[in-house]
């Protein structure tokens, strides 16, 4: 079988059934599918039906879409995440009447426990600070707890109803990250 007879056998099991069909050329033989190519038609004569190499090859090694599996991930953090906006607080604190070092250690042991009791989704009501000389002084530590924090995740203000900008919401990191 000399090179000619290869590109003439490439044309009949490239053949499309409809449209014209591209002559190829003698020097350049057509590119090569980039999917898993489909298994050929049994013969008429009995043969067993022939399996490609690559298709084979695939189907005993057992591969998987790791682009997928990271997709579907993407997936369910995303709906979790929706679902914790809406979901009302585990738990509440309230730090009004404490100083700067009495909230952190009353933050430090709120978030200990939230986290040994799964909850995903904590308030802190620390108020606007109206009767602070300057700054609000319990939003600012808030604020630097929750930078600081390694399982603190995403954070914000509620809307008036549970405090507005008085009280800061916390979503809880998952266990195993």
């Amino acid at each position: 079988m000399d090179f000619g007879d290869i590109l003439d056998e490439w044309d009949r099991q490239t053949a499309r059934p409809q449209g014209k069909k591209k002559k190829a050329s003698k020097n350049v033989p057509a590119p090569p599918k980039r999917d898993a190519p489909e298994e050929p038609e049994p013969k008429k004569t009995g043969e067993p039906k022939r399996v490609h190499p690559l298709t084979a090859w695939l189907r005993i090694h057992e591969v998987y879409d790791k682009d997928a599996e990271a997709q579907d991930e993407q997936a369910a953090a995303g709906e979790r995440r929706r679902r914790l906006l809406h979901k009302k607080p585990d738990a509440v604190i309230d730090l009004h009447g404490l100083n700067q070092n009495e909230s952190w250690i009353a933050l430090e042991a709120f978030f200990q426990e939230g986290r040994m009791q799964g909850f995903e989704k904590l308030l802190i009501i620390h108020g606007k600070g109206n009767h602070s000389s300057g700054e609000a002084v319990l939003k600012q530590t808030v604020k630097k707890f929750i930078e600081r924090c390694p399982f603190a995740g995403e954070s914000g203000h509620g809307n008036s109803a549970s405090g507005g900008t008085g009280a800061t919401w916390v979503l809880l990191k998952k266990s195993g990250k």
